[in-house]
């Protein structure tokens, strides 16, 4: 199957998805780039706008996730606009959402952190997180027993504490790396908790496994409606 794994970070999503799949990674920071492709050797990783890779390339894949940035949408814009730091919402956000629900014929996500405002399209919340998607998506509770950027101050980790525990809480180290060249603090807490990004990867295609089973066990074909939810392989 072929995967398209947008804003990819240092690939806190993709973790634990195996490497029997064929996954192309899209990340604009060459230096993040470097990171995650040693971390999955295996995968395609190219250094570009992942906004309009999505545009040139969607017809080439299967599964397609898409993490857009998310600092304007966050909550944390209610006390920075008390700052003094005004920003619209970057609505590539919604152009993305909009366009694979419209034009795309496989299975598809698109991962936000939860908003300061009401959503112009109804998500599907899971842990910290919103997600549109063309699947179900159940709840999954994710368990932090450390503070996080957008709660109150007073009980927040700072510097390297905050850090391990990030480091501890996904299961990814980044003791190798300098702090002078990249923000760990700041790529940890943007990485969705594997876990999570398994979940929702099991959820993409629990029906079409369903569908597998149930052929298998009846020895038969699928229909063709049901050969028609099946992915390429």
């Amino acid at each position: 199957m072929k995967i398209l794994n947008l804003y990819a970070g240092i690939g806190g999503n993709r973790k634990l998805w195996g490497d029997e799949h064929e996954i192309t990674a899209v990340e604009i920071d060459p230096k993040i780039a470097k990171i995650y492709q040693y971390f999955f050797s295996n995968d395609k990783v190219i250094v570009t706008d992942a906004h309009q890779y999505l545009l040139e390339h969607y017809k080439e894949f299967d599964f397609i996730w898409s993490s857009p940035p998310c600092p304007t949408h966050s909550i944390t814009n209610h006390f920075l606009n008390a700052q003094g730091v005004i920003r619209y919402p970057d609505m590539a956000l919604w152009q993305e959402i909009i366009f694979l629900k419209t034009f795309f014929h496989g299975k598809f996500v698109v991962e936000n952190v939860k908003s300061y405002y009401e959503p112009l399209i109804k998500p599907q919340p899971a842990g910290r997180h919103y997600f549109w998607s063309n699947f179900n998506i159940s709840n999954k509770k994710i368990v932090c027993k450390f503070n996080i950027a957008n709660m109150r101050a007073s009980t927040r980790k700072d510097g390297k504490d905050n850090e391990k525990s990030l480091e501890l809480f996904h299961g990814i180290s980044l003791k190798d790396y300098d702090d002078k060249v990249i923000d760990k603090r700041k790529l940890l807490r943007n990485c969705v908790k594997p876990e999570l990004g398994l979940h929702v990867f099991n959820c993409a295609f629990k029906e079409i496994q369903q569908i597998l089973t149930k052929s298998e066990t009846q020895s038969t074909k699928p229909t063709r409606e049901e050969q028609d939810k099946l992915p390429i392989i």
